[in-house]
């Protein structure tokens, strides 16, 4: 069991989604038969199923491709995850990284398979928290190790370029399980990803 990553498109649907888009423009007081304009309702359409293609995938399918028997039982942490989404309630991008660790019980996961499960919940219409939440749930029903932790640090364009309009803004969302939930653990895996959580 595998993944594939999402690069063609399917014809009906970016011509209902383009047609959306031209309908939008018009009504903005546009004109999408203009030079400029004319091939953007169709660049959108597949902008927006690339960036939801999360629906596609299975994060389980991708941990479960990659699991290894193993006794290592320390912290593994992968951080600085670069995330790309977009908010539910005005479609605009959030943007940051994540820092993920767990803890094996019997079995390690290829290293390159924990970016890809934030892409699967990340190319999806998002809330912060909830992301971070589905996050942590996919590798820990999967992996099921001693221990799962997750923290999420982004900045919302719904509140940079509208809105409240604060430039400097950022939001820290965090899920621990297991072992995790002892703060000597958590201090150890703030402490290495040189966060702090108040």
């Amino acid at each position: 069991m595998g993944y594939s990553k999402k690069d063609h498109y399917q014809p009906e649907i970016t011509e209902k989604i383009s047609q959306q888009y031209r309908n939008i423009i018009q009504t903005l007081g546009e004109d999408p038969d203009r030079e400029g304009l004319i091939k953007t309702p169709e660049r959108a359409a597949k902008a927006m199923q690339f960036l939801t293609q999360g629906y596609e995938l299975s994060a389980e399918d991708i941990l479960k491709s990659a699991l290894f028997k193993e006794e290592y039982n320390e912290m593994v942490i992968v951080k600085d995850i670069e995330i790309y989404s977009m908010c539910e309630h005005h479609m605009l991008p959030f943007f940051g990284k994540a820092h993920i660790a767990y803890i094996p019980n019997g079995y390690v996961v290829g290293l390159s398979k924990i970016p890809r499960v934030v892409d699967v919940f990340a190319r999806r219409l998002q809330v912060q928290e909830r992301l971070t939440q589905e996050i942590l749930q996919a590798i820990d029903q999967t992996l099921k190790p001693q221990g799962c932790a997750v923290v999420i640090e982004a900045i919302h364009m719904c509140m940079m370029m509208r809105g409240v309009q604060k430039q400097n803004s950022s939001t820290t969302t965090s899920a621990f399980t297991g072992q995790f939930q002892q703060v000597e653990t958590r201090s150890e895996f703030l402490s290495l990803i040189g966060k702090s959580l108040r």
